[in-house]
């Protein structure tokens, strides 16, 4: 793309869009680009539509691919190029909702006591602690952690926003030990192979994938998995959904209502019609034969 890339990356720069974005967008763009061999400044509405579909149809790709392409390709053609976005011509697929899975405090108590490492353990305590993602606890700062006030503060999270979330006393005992044995300087999970970089994301992930087979638990959790038990669990126990959106960074109060599905505490307070009904009604013998 040459200088198409180029002044579409000044122009997510000025946009403040992050640095995540930024490659996500580039990426998928280029993407675009190869698989017709051709500059995208030379596609009209009607390739654009054929490329996604392709997407969808052929490469089978996930909703959170095909969502990043479209926005991507959306952006380049509205900001970069200055043309018009015909959302009858190229409209957006209309994307699946799932409910998140969700570990029990008692899971995920279970799947902590396995993790042998304690650097691992240091991280996933973290994540859980202050519902973060996993990219947020590998940018953390030794700074971060405040321990008089008992908060975590996330520098540049998702949408570039700060903010504060809670760090548990299990969380800041495990963190002291940690920090005792590896006395990081700067980054609080720093890297041993790359200077200055946190460590891969992949080795979290596997520490934690292989804590959770050696359970007996057999929900499909992952990281992420923490994240979404921390919001859960906090709402069960009476947190409400306006402090758990600040918490967690969430711009729309409807993403975290998504957790309102899967409260089980909460979804047990509720008490089935069927069990209003009178006495009278309620009796077998009322019922016809």
């Amino acid at each position: 793309m040459g200088e198409l890339k180029d002044k579409m990356k000044k122009d997510m720069e000025l946009k403040n869009l992050s640095k995540r974005t930024i490659k996500t967008y580039l990426y998928c763009v280029k993407n675009f680009a190869r698989h017709y061999g051709k500059s995208p400044e030379l596609m009209d509405d009607n390739t654009i539509r054929d490329f996604l579909h392709y997407l969808l149809t052929e490469k089978n790709a996930s909703q959170a691919a095909l969502a990043q392409h479209y926005s991507a390709l959306k952006f380049f053609y509205q900001t970069t190029l200055g043309r018009d976005w015909d959302t009858l011509k190229i409209p957006r697929s209309r994307r699946i909702k799932k409910l998140p899975v969700v570990l029990s405090q008692e899971e995920v108590g279970d799947v902590l006591g396995k993790v042998q490492n304690l650097k691992d353990l240091a991280i996933l305590m973290t994540i859980y602690s202050g519902g973060l993602r996993l990219s947020e606890s590998l940018n953390l700062k030794v700074s971060d952690i405040d321990s008089q006030r008992m908060m975590i503060r996330v520098c540049q999270g998702k949408g570039n926003k700060d903010r504060y979330t809670l760090l548990g006393k299990r969380a800041l005992e495990v963190l002291r030990v940690y920090w005792k044995r590896y006395r990081p300087k700067e980054l609080l999970f720093p890297s041993r192979i790359r200077p200055g970089k946190p460590i891969d994301a992949t080795r979290v992930q596997k520490a934690f994938h292989e804590a959770l087979v050696k359970t007996k638990i057999q929900k499909k959790a992952s990281v992420h998995t923490l994240r979404h038990s921390f919001a859960t669990h906090l709402l069960e126990e009476g947190v409400e959904i306006p402090y758990i959106q600040t918490l967690l960074g969430h711009s729309d109060s409807r993403t975290t209502s998504i957790y309102l599905h899967v409260a089980r505490k909460k979804l047990l307070k509720v008490v089935s019609p069927i069990d209003l009904l009178g006495k009278e009604t309620d009796k077998p013998s009322s019922a016809k034969k």
